[in-house]
C-alpha cells in the first residue's frame, strides 16, 4: 500500500489523468489542465450549493499576498463541511415558526419538531447503504457509541476484550476505555490495540484478520474506523466485519471520516452496528445531530439497551402507561426529543446529496485526489538536486495510494516542521488541519472542491514550504 507501483498501476486514477493530458496536450502541473478537468466535471454545479468562505473573511489570512475576495483553497471537510446556502433559510423558517406558533411547531411545518429527523434518516441511510428502519439521528457520535456498546459489549470471563486500532480517535478510545470499566475489567488486558508492521505507517487487512482468528474467541465487539482520522485509510469494512463475526464477534464501525465520503453498504455487509457524525463529509455544522445503525438481524433480540420516551411508539406514547412499547430498530435507541433546530441544517445537506450519487462523488474524488497525489508526488517525492528551492523538503504521503483504500484525505507528513508550514499555508487562505508530530491532512472535498483548488494549493504549498524552509 502507498507504494509508487500501486501509483503506476493500471487500476489507479492516475492512468485516466495521464490519458487526458495526452488527449488535450498541456502538462498535469498546467493550470489549463485543472480547468479543462472543472469544465468536463458533471459535479461541478454543486460547488455553487454551499458558502465559500473568502480570503478577507477568515482569520490569519495575508491579504498582502493573496486576493481578498478570492474563495478560500478549503481542503478541511474532513474536520467540518462547507455551509450549504439553504441552511440559513431553513434554519430561519425554525426560528419563524417558533416565534409565530409557539408549541404548535412541534405538529406543524415543514419540519414538525416532534418528528423531524424522521423526515430525514431516510436521505441518511441511502448514503450508508441501509434501510430506513436501520437508521436513527440523535445525540453526538459518542453518545451514540455508548449506547450502542450497551447492547453489544456484554463481557463475560471468556471473551471480554475489544479489538481497536492502536491510533484510534480519543473519543473512542474514552469510550472503550470506560465501558471496560463500567464492567469491571481491566483496560490494559481487555484492549486489543493493532499497531502496523515496524516502520509501516498502515494496518495490513491481513494483520487485522490475522489477530482476529488469534484473539478471536475472547474478543466481545470488535470496532475499528471506517476511515482512519491520522492516515486516512479507509478499512475494508465487509471482509473486517465477516471475520469478526465468524468468530463469534459483534462487529462495529466508527463512521465519522467515511460516511459521505466511501461507498457504505452497511446492511448486505451485515455490520452489527455503527455510529457517525454529520458535521465532516455530511456538511450539517458543528455538533450537528449524528447517526446510529443497528442491523436488522437484532430487531427482535434479546439485546439490553437504555430506555428512554423517544424510544416508545408514538401512538401510545402520550398514554403516560410506562409499560415500554418499543420501536422495532434503530427507533427504539432513541432517548431524547430530537432538537429541531439541529434538523435544518441537515436537510439543507441531504438534498444536496440527492442531487448526484456516492458511486459519481467517488468517481470524482478518485481523480481529485489522485490529482492532489500525482503533484505531490511529482514535486516533493524525493529530495530535489537541480538547484530547486525546496531542496531540502520532501513530502512523504502516509494514505494508501490505492484508490479502494481511501477517500478524499490525503495525510502529509514533512521533512520539516509543520507547524511553520501550516501557519504559512494559513496565511495563503489554505484551510486544512495539522496533526502532531508531523502530520497536516488535506481533503478535497468532490462535493465543492475544483481541480483548480487543487492546483492553487500546490502554488501555495511551494510558496509556504519556501517561507517554512528559510
Amino acid at each position: 500500500m502507498g507504494s509508487n507501483t500501486d501509483f503506476q498501476s493500471d487500476h489507479h486514477p492516475y492512468r485516466e489523468l495521464k490519458r487526458i493530458v495526452e488527449k488535450i496536450g498541456v502538462n498535469l502541473e498546467d493550470r489549463a489542465f485543472a480547468l479543462y478537468m472543472d469544465q468536463e466535471d458533471p459535479l461541478s454545479h454543486l460547488r455553487k450549493e454551499f458558502a465559500y468562505p473568502k480570503m478577507k473573511m477568515l482569520k490569519g489570512v495575508d491579504l498582502s499576498i493573496v486576493d481578498p475576495e478570492e474563495d478560500c483553497v478549503y481542503f478541511c471537510g474532513n474536520s467540518l463541511g462547507l455551509c450549504p446556502k439553504k441552511t440559513k433559510e431553513y434554519m430561519n423558517i425554525e426560528v419563524e415558526k417558533w416565534e409565530q406558533t409557539a408549541v404548535q411547531g412541534h405538529t406543524n411545518g415543514d419540519l414538525p419538531w416532534a418528528w423531524c429527523d424522521e423526515l430525514l434518516d431516510g436521505d441518511m441511510a441511502k448514503i450508508v447503504g441501509a434501510t430506513k428502519e436501520e437508521v436513527c439521528l440523535m445525540n453526538g457520535l459518542t453518545v451514540n457509541l455508548h449506547l450502542l456498546l450497551i447492547s453489544f459489549y456484554r463481557p463475560t470471563p471468556e471473551r471480554y476484550k475489544i479489538m481497536l486500532e492502536g491510533k484510534a480517535f480519543p473519543s473512542d478510545y474514552y469510550a472503550f476505555e470506560s465501558q471496560i470499566l463500567l464492567h469491571g475489567y481491566n483496560p490494559k488486558e481487555s484492549m486489543v490495540l493493532l499497531q502496523p508492521r515496524e516502520g509501516e505507517d498502515l494496518l495490513r487487512t491481513e494483520d487485522i484478520l490475522a489477530k482476529i482468528e488469534e484473539e478471536g474467541d475472547s474478543i466481545a465487539v470488535i470496532c475499528f474506523s471506517g476511515v482512519q482520522y491520522y492516515t486516512g485509510q479507509l478499512f475494508e469494512i465487509d471482509k473486517i466485519t465477516k471475520a469478526g463475526q465468524a468468530k463469534g464477534c459483534y462487529v462495529g464501525w466508527d463512521l465519522a471520516h467515511a460516511v459521505g465520503n466511501a461507498e457504505l453498504n452497511l446492511h448486505d455487509w451485515g455490520v452489527d452496528f455503527a455510529c457517525w457524525c454529520t458535521y465532516k463529509y455530511l456538511n450539517s455544522g458543528a455538533g450537528c445531530l449524528a447517526g446510529c445503525f443497528f442491523h436488522e438481524k437484532h430487531f427482535h433480540s434479546d439485546l439490553p439497551q437504555l430506555r428512554g420516551w423517544w424510544g416508545h411508539k408514538m401512538d401510545t406514547r402520550f398514554r403516560m402507561e410506562n409499560k415500554w412499547e418499543p420501536y422495532v430498530g434503530a427507533y427504539s435507541y432513541r432517548i431524547s426529543n430530537t432538537p429541531g433546530f439541529l434538523c435544518p441544517s441537515l436537510k439543507a445537506s441531504l438534498e444536496i446529496f440527492k442531487k448526484t450519487s456516492m458511486s459519481a462523488l467517488r468517481k470524482k474524488s478518485n481523480l481529485l485526489t489522485a490529482y492532489l497525489e500525482a503533484l505531490i508526488n511529482q514535486k516533493y517525492g524525493r529530495h530535489k538536486t537541480d538547484g530547486d528551492n525546496n531542496s531540502h523538503v520532501c513530502v512523504k504521503i502516509l494514505t494508501p495510494t490505492d484508490p479502494n483504500q481511501r477517500g478524499a484525505q490525503l495525510s502529509l507528513s514533512f521533512s520539516v516542521n509543520i507547524t511553520r508550514v501550516f501557519a504559512e499555508l494559513q496565511k495563503r487562505g489554505v484551510m486544512c488541519d495539522e496533526r502532531k508530530p508531523s502530520v497536516i491532512r488535506v481533503a478535497p472535498v468532490p462535493l465543492y472542491c475544483s481541480f483548480e483548488d487543487v492546483h492553487r494549493f500546490m502554488k501555495y504549498l511551494d510558496e509556504a514550504l519556501q517561507a517554512a524552509n528559510k
